[in-house]
């Protein structure tokens, strides 16, 4: 299945200055590369909430959370700003502002993961994560749902089945179906999700492979976000850990407040991580990323092998990753999301009173899925329609994207700092995309 929302060569509606720079792209960055949408933006400036392109034209950003704080927050732009003209260097030498971020932002995890390594993006955070646990462990096997994505480098490509067939799992990987609610035939999904996973570590032991890892987003947004019921992942995390392996929260996508409820996503589960992996809103933009453990986790890891990572933790990094969660703290991003989200959830939900297509919708805080279906009592996904939409949308001035295996529900992940006004601008345009691609 090609890449969800993708522009294809030779289609859209593209000026010729347009036509130019997507040649140009494939001339210069190679094959591999994609566009969204089918008829790709060109963006020269963000600022708050909206993203502009080269005519001028506002869009507003549902979708982009690496900018959480919005696009050039002035309070993450003037840290890196002050910080970059004073030091810029790696962490092998003794520095005060890596050691306030590190205790500030363990501050706000559980007492238990009192420690914290810092890398540069989520994927190298997984990564390491995944060297850590084994280490702990004496295990290679890691377990993951069957939609999920974790990185791009190679040992976490091979646990992020959402990259595709062309990417090879790894002999070591094992997935289980994802815990959805909606489908889920009147289930428990508890106890399906857990009997899932340990159907896979017995697999995993079949064929002499000890566990090392569960690894979920937990909000699991690649998946096609399945924020509930609280609580289910338990009797999972309790099955890894009675085989001998960890738990590690991926919070790259639902950390630093989107729920709205908390800090981390998985205090909706309320248990407590082995590891825990942030990355993308981190620095607002400002590759930063970071794995926070147990400190008898990292013990056998860190007594073998020394870490390093040339940028992980600079100076500039840290002053970015500080203001980020200062500004959520101060202004309160945490409860704006929780407040605003369930303000565009239900009206998200009003829609889909009106609209059958609209199956399923679902969220935490200002992270929202809407699952389109072809009916409501058959429930198969309906990806062209969910793409229809999208596309309108971007035409309408409002950018989303979608996520699923089925690529059939919108995955709606604004800026912490979104509004009430802003989400219902958002339900206008969703309403009238609704209305034009029946």
């Amino acid at each position: 299945m090609s890449m969800p929302n993708a522009f294809v060569p030779g289609q859209g509606n593209l000026s010729p200055e347009a036509e130019a720079m997507v040649e140009r792209r494939a001339r210069v960055l190679g094959p591999a590369y994609r566009l969204m949408y089918e008829t790709p933006l060109h963006i020269v400036r963000g600022e708050g909430v909206f993203l502009y392109d080269a005519d001028g034209r506002a869009y507003l950003d549902a979708y982009n959370n690496v900018a959480s704080l919005g696009h050039c927050h002035p309070s993450v732009v003037e840290a890196i700003r002050d910080q970059v003209g004073i030091l810029a260097t790696n962490t092998r030498y003794i520095h005060d502002l890596i050691l306030d971020y590190a205790e500030r932002l363990t501050a706000t995890f559980p007492d238990a993961l009192s420690q914290v390594m810092f890398a540069c993006t989520g994927s190298e955070a997984n990564d390491l994560a995944m060297r850590i646990a084994r280490a702990f462990t004496g295990g290679t096997g890691i377990v993951v749902t069957d939609n999920a994505y974790h990185g791009i480098t190679e040992s976490v490509a091979a646990f992020s089945p959402s990259l595709g067939p062309a990417v090879d799992l790894g002999p070591h990987v094992r997935t289980v179906p994802a815990p959805e609610l909606y489908r889920g035939g009147g289930a428990d999904l508890a106890a399906r999700f857990t009997a899932d996973v340990e159907a896979a570590i017995a697999d995993l032991r079949r064929h002499g492979i000890r566990p090392a890892a569960l690894i979920v987003d937990t909000l699991f947004s690649s998946d096609g976000v399945l924020p509930d019921p609280k609580g289910f992942l338990a009797g999972a995390v309790e099955a890894i850990r009675s085989a001998g392996g960890v738990f590690v929260a991926d919070e790259v996508q639902p950390g630093f407040g989107r729920t709205g409820e908390a800090m981390w996503g998985f205090a909706r589960h309320a248990l407590v991580p082995d590891l825990v992996t942030l990355g993308k809103p981190m620095g607002n933009g400002h590759p930063v990323s970071a794995v926070v453990m147990r400190p008898e986790v990292c013990d056998e890891f860190g007594r073998k092998a020394r870490y390093f990572n040339t940028f992980g933790g600079n100076a500039v990094s840290c002053a970015a990753a500080m203001a980020v969660l200062r500004t959520i703290e101060r202004d309160g991003l945490m409860e704006n999301a929780e407040r605003v989200g369930r303000h565009l959830l239900e009206g998200i939900r009003a829609l889909a009173d009106h609209h059958p297509c609209l199956g399923d919708v679902r969220g935490a805080g200002l992270f929202v899925g809407a699952e389109f279906v072809a009916d409501r009592e058959s429930r198969i996904p309906d990806r062209h329609r969910a793409s229809r939409v999208v596309n309108r949308m971007r035409e309408l001035g409002v950018l989303i994207s979608v996520t699923g295996r089925s690529h059939n529900v919108l995955k709606i992940r604004p800026p912490l700092i979104f509004t009430e006004a802003n989400a219902d601008r958002f339900n206008a345009v969703m309403a009238q995309a609704l209305d034009e691609t029946r």
